[in-house]
């Protein structure tokens, strides 16, 4: 037995879309209608949710590049000849 995820199709612009959840056999036909309130239904095909084995969730977002130590320095270097002192990459936003 297989969950499907499925959500209705709404019928007007102001309609909202009502998500949930059907345990079905992978060789039933997939629903039509919602089995409580009889709205039309559409399957949602995702990837899944750990299926391979390897989930990663992240929360938290990456560091920062670090700061160069001569921002000050190319910041003026910078202002005064248009161009960028420092090597690709140093995080001081020149």
């Amino acid at each position: 037995m297989a969950t499907y995820i499925y959500e209705t199709i709404p019928q007007t612009p102001t309609e909202a879309v009502e998500t949930f959840e059907a345990i079905q056999s992978m060789n039933d036909r997939p629903l039509t209608h919602h089995p409580e309130t009889g709205r039309p239904v559409r399957r949602v095909i995702t990837g899944g949710f750990g299926f391979y084995g390897v989930t990663r969730v992240t929360t938290s977002p990456p560091p920062p590049p670090p700061r160069c130590e001569r921002a000050d320095e190319c910041a003026a270097a910078a202002a005064e000849s248009g161009g960028h002192c420092c090597s690709a990459g140093c995080g001081c936003g020149k």
